[in-house]
């Protein structure tokens, strides 16, 4: 498996945001469970059909549903991820890769300007790379979006809402966060 990020990567992270190292973990826990790769070469995607749809004004949403559609959800396996992905990135590249979540800590496509990329293609590239750049998406995604400060507060209604968007209660995303956060700062 393409490099792991291991504690200290994680206790760097953490130093990064001035946050407790419980709190960089209990997201890889939320985001991924396991890992920021499926397999050597492909990193842990979803494709967010309704962000294509928003990006595409709906053009495709008749004929593709699975792909395109302005309703959530309807993500289908893990294992189909990268296949959905491909079919939408033949109608809309740019629209696509926007639309797809990314690695350990699912950092939307869409993030790449406003956490310092030079391209949409370089922020891809390093979502391929290792879990250390996928890393560094998720402490340039915290630091842009001032989620830093609610984290050291462990307002996770705030975190949940900032990371995961207005919809989080409806998967429980702020409590699960909590969930994992008490898991990981008891050991």
């Amino acid at each position: 498996m393409k490099n792991k990020i291991n504690e200290q990567d994680y206790i760097n992270a953490a130093k990064q945001l001035n946050v407790e190292v419980a709190m960089v973990k209990a997201f890889a826990k939320k985001e991924a469970k396991s890992s920021g790769f499926i397999t050597d070469s492909e990193p842990r995607i979803l494709f967010e059909r309704h962000k294509f749809h928003k990006k595409t004004q709906g053009i495709y949403s008749t004929k593709y549903p699975d792909i395109s559609n302005k309703t959530p959800g309807g993500y289908g396996k893990e294992s189909d991820q990268h296949k959905r992905l491909q079919k939408a990135s033949s109608l809309n590249r740019n629209a696509a890769l926007e639309s797809t979540s990314w690695g350990l800590f699912q950092i939307l496509g869409e993030n790449w300007k406003d956490l310092g990329y030079t391209s949409l293609q370089s922020f891809i590239n390093s979502m391929y790379e290792s879990e250390q750049k996928q890393l560094d998406a998720f402490i340039r995604f915290i630091k842009v979006n001032k989620i830093d400060v609610d984290m050291r507060n462990k307002n996770f209604r705030n975190i949940a809402r900032k990371y995961n968007g207005p919809n989080y209660a409806i998967n429980n995303y702020d409590k699960d966060l909590e969930k994992y956060y008490n898991q990981f700062s008891t050991k």
